[in-house]
């Protein structure tokens, strides 16, 4: 699904050795998730990825037109295959897991060890239900977006400025979901806001955002870079310990605005 589907492909070219490789089927129409589809979607992964077998397999969200207990019992005949070693699921709501889970404990079915969830300092729907959710099954936690798309990268300056190229732009599903989720006017004027408190406590908005998720989320964070200069910016700035109270009411102020925004829309 990312890079319009080509992803997988190009990771095939890449010399990658015994590097461990995990992907996901999303269910762009209903149906995805039959046991016929969804198999025929995941041995297409494996042929582009080159591979025999992924560590983790995403169910990347819910199939609602499929009956659970079918896709699951699929999910668990190519798990005992051999095909990937851990069953994870994303996007599903906190009931959803807890049927999921008990579909498969009454079946003896793999059950999920991993939840993906986007998850930031201004997106924080998945606390008081989906949090608590995994936490008694035993689920772990993993996030993307934690810089919001590019919130706090300063990618993002206002409607009328959005980036034609990259996640944001183009007219694939992407770039319609990014523009739908972060191009509203509300969320810039909250944007002028946080960059108004930054500026008064010398901040950066991408360090607000790191020590946000290392010092008052519900993650124990480890830090990642795509470069040794940025690896140690991001160290020295976890280390600066907990943002100040102006700056958290700030962030506070804008998740309640995304919430108020999102249920909305």
């Amino acid at each position: 699904m990312y890079a319009e589907g080509t992803t997988e492909a190009y990771l095939s070219r890449l010399n990658l050795g015994d590097a461990t490789i995990d992907t996901k089927v999303y269910p762009v129409e209903p149906g995805w998730h039959s046991p016929e589809r969804l198999r025929a979607k995941f041995t297409e992964s494996l042929d582009k990825l080159n591979r025999k077998k992924v560590r983790v397999f995403y169910l990347h969200a819910p199939d609602r037109s499929v009956p659970f207990e079918e896709t699951l019992g699929e999910v668990d005949e190519m798990h005992k295959e051999g095909l990937f070693e851990i069953f994870g699921v994303s996007n599903f709501a906190a009931w959803e897991v807890a049927e999921i889970v008990g579909i498969c404990k009454a079946n003896g079915y793999v059950q999920p060890k991993i939840y993906q969830a986007m998850y930031n300092a201004i997106t924080r729907a998945i606390e008081p239900e989906l949090v608590p959710c995994l936490r008694k099954f035993g689920i772990r936690l993993v996030v993307y977006n934690p810089l919001a798309g590019g919130f706090f990268a300063g990618k993002l300056s206002g409607v009328g400025d959005v980036p034609q190229e990259g996640r944001f732009g183009g007219d694939g599903a992407m770039g319609k979901m990014y523009r739908a989720r972060y191009v509203r006017e509300n969320y810039f004027a909250a944007l002028e806001s946080l960059k108004a408190v930054a500026a008064a406590h010398n901040l950066r908005l991408t360090e607000i955002a790191l020590r946000w998720c290392q010092h008052h989320s519900v993650l124990k964070p480890e830090d990642g870079a795509s470069s040794a200069a940025q690896l140690e910016q991001n160290c020295a700035d976890s280390a600066k310990g907990p943002l100040p109270d102006e700056v958290l009411t700030a962030l506070d102020d804008a998740w309640e605005l995304w919430a108020v925004m999102a249920w909305v829309a």
